[in-house]
């Protein structure tokens, strides 16, 4: 199992995601967005995973109107260039990946 967790240090479910994994011993890598944000090959490897844009997208940032009118493109160079728009955690597991805080499927993985 390969574990990565990107999300923020501030971020509540980033932190539960973490416990989960540290509690089963299942080591991880944590990507701080806020330091370092995807790079355009992980944003695609995880937009396939979850079932692209709408699935990624935090809806409840202040600032989603900026990306909500934008074509596809446009937002994944938002993402990239400001990672603030996703929701986090984001989990991946090789070519699996969650968003959010979904222990029942991380379970799967083990």
């Amino acid at each position: 199992m390969n574990i990565q967790i990107f999300g923020t240090n501030k971020c509540f479910d980033t932190k539960k995601a973490q416990r989960y994994f540290k509690e089963r011993g299942i080591k991880f890598q944590m990507i701080d967005l806020k330091e370092k944000g995807f790079s355009k090959g992980e944003l695609n490897a995880v937009l396939s995973a979850v079932g692209g844009l709408a699935g990624l997208l935090d809806t409840e940032n202040k600032h989603y109107c900026d990306v909500k009118y934008l074509l596809p493109d446009a937002v994944v160079e938002k993402l990239l260039d400001d990672p603030s728009y996703i929701r986090t955690p984001v989990v991946r597991n090789g070519r699996q990946a969650t968003v959010g805080y979904q222990p029942e499927v991380w379970k799967t993985w083990q």
